[in-house]
């Protein structure tokens, strides 16, 4: 059984630097304040849409910070500048592109003291003045990848057991992050609430799996293009909307023991196949659901459980 799921042509990612002091030399960011690994790169795009810098006081900036809470954040709130790092670029330059202007973003950290968001993830990217740069190669476990974790009051009810029976099903964790490479979110719908960290644990190694297929396959050329992307009209000059790609997957992943230990920190890397099926979540939107195996199966037959996504 196979998926399909739409992969733009061009995808945007964005940090923003928090900072108290005036960021009066921007343009010496490039390529002085950069590690070596992405300054070519980001000297060959800075000016164009691949690369954009741009410095806003607090009060006029595009970003408004409601994703992340004001008390372990507080520097960030109180902040009196921010300095946009901004890249749209073609999907089939990800992740490099991604990967250039956050270096950029860790030039300006590193010129005015500032702290460095990702609002994508709704996450502070780790960063300090005696860290390494930005690493050549590239690991989605360095912050590029956040979490959404919510609960359904009207499915919570009286009986949730705190020890995760079943009974509960409220829970719904989704990813945040994989868009920016062109691949939709991963969700898991209909957990169990005390689970939290173990959902964000089953889901990290799906999304790292498919991660690393969607990059290899936009290496390779051609890519086929999706049959409802529309063209251009000739009479709309600025009219400038990208063809869609469409890209096929197998419904059904099996995960090797290796594999989840190796992201989710498992101490046993010769456990049992993790196994899940692919799904579109819900009509419209931007993600894959993922039908988890029951508990206790470890055979090759993936067990379908109604309402449990991960998209």
């Amino acid at each position: 059984m196979k998926i399909s799921y739409s992969v733009p042509a061009e995808t945007t990612s964005v940090f923003v630097v928090a900072a108290d002091r005036t960021p009066t030399e921007l343009s010496s960011i490039v390529p002085w304040r950069m590690g070596r690994a992405h300054r070519r790169r980001a000297m060959d795009a800075l000016g164009t849409p691949r690369l954009e810098i741009e410095a806003y006081r607090q009060s006029r900036s595009p970003w408004r910070g409601t994703d992340l809470p004001a008390g372990p954040h507080e520097q960030v709130h109180r902040a009196r500048y921010h300095v946009v790092v901004s890249s749209t670029a073609p999907v089939t330059e990800q992740p490099e592109a991604a990967q250039a202007a956050r270096a950029a973003a860790r030039g300006v950290a590193e010129a005015y003291g500032g702290v460095i968001v990702d609002p994508l993830t709704g996450a502070v990217v780790d960063h300090c003045p005696d860290c390494p740069g930005e690493r050549q190669e590239f690991r989605v476990g360095d912050d590029w990848l956040g979490w959404a974790v919510d609960v359904d009051e009207s499915r919570s009810g009286a009986a949730c057991d705190p020890l995760g029976a079943g009974v509960c099903t409220c829970l719904r964790v989704a990813s945040r992050g994989l868009s920016r490479f062109g691949l939709p979110e991963v969700v898991l719908d209909g957990g169990p609430c005390p689970h939290s960290l173990c959902a964000v644990a089953t889901l990290l190694p799906v999304a790292e799996h498919l991660l690393s297929g969607h990059l290899a396959w936009l290496a390779r050329e051609p890519h086929t293009r999706h049959p409802h992307a529309r063209e251009p009209h000739a009479r709309e000059p600025h009219a400038r909307e990208p063809h869609a790609l469409l890209r096929t997957i197998d419904r059904r992943i099996r995960l090797a023991g290796r594999e989840v230990a190796e992201v989710a920190g498992s101490p046993d890397p010769e456990g049992d196949p993790f196994l899940v099926r692919l799904t579109p979540a819900v009509a419209g939107r931007a993600c894959l659901r993922v039908d988890l195996p029951a508990e206790g199966t470890t055979g090759d037959r993936p067990h379908h459980t109604p309402g449990l996504l991960a998209a």
